[in-house]
């Protein structure tokens, strides 16, 4: 029985480097593809927020509080201390966000002197930071969920009146909490503590920080950064959110803050279009501030008379 060859079609000499050229564009295809990867990656990596879990509690100050688990976006969960008010009645409330790398804690030293004055507070972590759960990147538009979120819990506590609730948010959390007032017209006031006016700017002065050079890698960078939060910086730069804000703001800012300088301060007061609001300029820096006592109660003269405005102007809304 005779077996049939196998036919092999030889390849010629000709068509060699026709085949060893597909080869090599197809290796350096996927050489493209994993540097790209890799560059992504190391993005990612170096622009993480870091995460710092609580060690204390308002308990440590003698404050009576509760912990709590908020729901969020992408099926997440936040940590957070709820200190209802002391007081009788039907209080204001305030939903408190720290800032980048921080958590609840950090913000606790407002605790005592805003629950002396009749407030109920909600100091939360936002994702990816303190106890809360983590989620595939933060930002700015995540902490602003996040803080969305929070007041929506905030508002169906008992004894918290949802006619007078404001938001208090530092650095990152300041900006995010400006996004938020664009978006909600049942804000009584904000109060952004060190915020930044444009996030190009503080990405490119953190890019020159590290000798990133702009060009290629620095445009680069900024770029994949607004398509991988989904946002525009242009769209949510304080310094643009703060013009369509509806409620009364207080721009605190230290004077001697190198992280974000205090001209920015100015310039988002300047930028507030005709939204009623006040600059407060303290001694202090990005993250520390001297004389913490009489700054929170510059801060409290600006919350009440911003929450006995919202309690004239509720009578008024109900005949509207």
């Amino acid at each position: 029985m005779w077996m049939k060859q196998s036919q092999v079609t030889p390849i010629t000499l000709a068509q060699m480097p026709e085949q060893f050229a597909k080869i090599s564009l197809l290796l350096l295809l996927v050489a493209c593809g994993l540097v790209v990867a890799a560059f992504h990656a190391l993005i990612r990596w170096s622009l993480r927020a870091p995460r710092v879990a609580e060690q204390s509690t308002p308990g440590a100050m003698g404050l009576k509080y509760s912990e709590t688990r908020i729901l969020t976006a992408n099926g997440k969960q936040l940590f957070a201390w709820y200190i209802p008010a002391s007081g009788p009645g039907m209080a204001p409330a305030l939903a408190i966000l720290h800032g980048w790398g921080g958590n609840a804690e950090t913000m606790l030293p407002l605790a005592a002197p805003l629950h002396r004055s009749g407030y109920a507070l909600l100091f939360f972590d936002a994702r990816g930071h303190g106890r809360s759960d983590p989620d595939t990147f933060s930002s700015m538009p995540r902490f602003s969920e996040d803080m969305e979120h929070a007041l929506s819990w905030l508002k169906c506590q008992p004894g918290v009146d949802p006619g007078r609730v404001g938001v208090v948010g530092h650095s990152v959390g300041a900006a995010a909490a400006l996004l938020v007032a664009t978006r909600r017209d049942d804000l009584a006031a904000v109060v952004s503590i060190a915020a930044f006016a444009h996030p190009e700017t503080v990405m490119r002065r953190l890019l020159a920080a590290w000798r990133v050079p702009y060009v290629p890698f620095g445009w680069y960078i900024l770029h994949y950064v607004q398509r991988t939060i989904g946002h525009r910086f242009d769209d949510i730069a304080p310094i643009n959110t703060i013009r369509r804000i509806r409620c009364p703001v207080l721009l605190v800012h230290g004077t001697e803050d190198t992280t974000v300088p205090v001209a920015e301060a100015r310039m988002l007061y300047a930028s507030r279009g005709g939204a009623a609001g006040s600059l407060l300029l303290v001694k202090g820096s990005h993250d520390r501030y001297e004389d913490l006592e009489r700054q929170i109660g510059d801060m409290l003269v600006f919350l009440d008379d911003a929450m006995k405005e919202q309690m004239i102007c509720a009578p008024e809304e109900k005949f509207r």
